[in-house]
């Protein structure tokens, strides 16, 4: 996209929130066609519309703290790009119109750059982590997890009909940034983290 607003503004008008339509176990995608919900399609932007639940939970977790700012805004951003991918996920390939909001090569490299410069002056890790510490941890581990369950879906779709690469790549790299932010919070705010000892299992302890 070469242009300054490379995408169109919303057309819609929510007037009424119920319609009966989707009585029958369908909805409709962006181009008109009516769909089982329970078809991979609508799992796997349904599943978007979830993380987007819980990163909203964590921008408010943050608070007007000023140590956590540089990730509100960011959390802030990916609120609208998963909107984006929504939007593009509720669309078959054919209807995808060349303004149509979606995810593009410039916000996975704008992950990437984030995902750097915030796991820059953490602690190398001899384990894995384990959530905790701070609510807003555990709530970017919860997002985290909810990510990895969105990509998995977008994959077993494209296994059956096309989805833009990006789609899937700009969910690897947030599923990433989510555990690497995760640790950024707690890094800023002081807290320790949990590290996983195997041996902390009741088999491990047992006398």
């Amino acid at each position: 996209m070469s242009t300054t607003e490379p995408f169109h503004d919303p057309h819609i008008a929510l007037n009424r929130i119920y319609t009966k339509r989707g009585d029958k176990g369908q909805t409709s995608l962006v181009g008109g066609q009516r769909v089982s919900k329970d078809s991979t399609r609508i799992d796997a932007y349904g599943t978007v519309d979830e993380l987007n639940s819980f990163i909203g939970m964590a921008i408010v977790s943050i608070g007007s703290d000023a140590r956590l700012e540089p990730l509100r805004k960011i959390l802030n951003r990916i609120q609208h790009e998963l909107f984006n991918l929504g939007s593009l996920l509720a669309t078959l390939p054919a209807d995808v119109h060349p303004k149509q909001p979606r995810v593009t090569d410039a916000e996975v490299t704008r992950l990437e750059q984030e995902l750097d410069e915030m796991n820059e002056p953490l602690p190398s890790l001899r384990s894995f982590v384990l959530p905790g510490g701070t609510r807003l941890n555990t709530e970017l581990h919860a997002c985290r997890t909810i990510c990895r369950r969105a990509e998995r879906i977008t994959v077993a779709l494209s296994n059956s009909e096309e989805v833009p690469a990006e789609a899937i790549q700009y969910l690897n790299r947030l599923s990433d940034a989510l555990f690497v932010w995760s640790r950024w919070a707690n890094h800023v705010l002081g807290i320790e983290e949990t590290l996983w000892q195997p041996n902390q299992a009741a088999s491990g302890t047992a006398s």
